[in-house]
């Protein structure tokens, strides 16, 4: 699973692209301003950063210039309503892999997202299963057992993406409860994920097929294969 860090002052634009971006199989954080990012860089490791350039606190072009100091290989796609010729050239003069204008097609950006990945060696987001029982595309939004189309919900779905990135390795509570809110946008509490894995594996799991293992106290484990 690909991280990004989404640096983005305008907290609506910030939450609606990290939420596409989640249930699109990526693992993002946010950061509103350029000492965040900054922390966060100093503190983690990212596949990839999508960057503002007007921030509250300072500008994208030095923060880009910053990151490809420190981390020459980490890919940084500028996303910005500055459209002025010299702001494009400036900010592929600084290093960056691409620079969109706003608004933006959220479709072009993930694709450009993944050109980016692969330049810079980083990790293409894996979104389907297939075992001849059951068959998930995830990037299609689809899910198919033993031939009947299934009803996922966009929290499943989140759910799924989250297990499947990690096949056999476990995705803890914590991490599930935080890519998790309700149709309000409140995010969802501990009973309620137990009660969403246990209606998913309802519908994706029969007495011969078991996909989710519960390791007690600490979070699932996706224990199919990938494709």
């Amino acid at each position: 699973m690909s991280k990004v860090l989404v640096v983005e002052d305008d907290l609506t634009l910030s939450a609606g692209l990290c939420f596409e971006l989640d249930m699109s199989g990526y693992l993002t954080v946010a950061a509103y301003t350029c000492d965040k990012a900054r922390q966060l860089l100093l503190a983690d490791s990212f596949d990839l950063m999508l960057l503002d350039v007007n921030l509250l606190d300072g500008s994208g072009f030095e923060l880009c210039r910053e990151a490809k100091r420190n981390l020459p290989k980490l890919p940084v796609i500028f996303l910005t309503a500055n459209d002025l010729d010299e702001d494009v050239l400036g900010g592929f003069d600084l290093g960056a892999d691409d620079y969109i204008t706003k608004p933006f097609n959220v479709q072009i950006l993930k694709r450009r997202m993944e050109v980016a990945l692969r330049r810079g060696g980083g990790k293409v987001k894996e979104e389907k299963f297939d075992d001849g029982f059951l068959c998930l595309d995830l990037g299609g939004l689809s899910a198919v057992r033993n031939g009947e189309k299934l009803t996922i919900t966009p929290n499943e779905y989140k759910i799924l993406r989250l297990l499947l990135a990690n096949s056999g390795n476990i995705v803890t509570r914590q991490v599930l409860l935080s890519r998790l809110w309700d149709c309000d946008g409140n995010y969802i509490d501990d009973h309620t994920l137990t009660v969403t894995v246990n209606r998913m594996r309802a519908k994706l799991e029969d007495a011969d097929h078991s996909y989710i293992r519960t390791v007690r106290g600490m979070g699932y484990i996706w224990t199919g294969a990938r494709i």
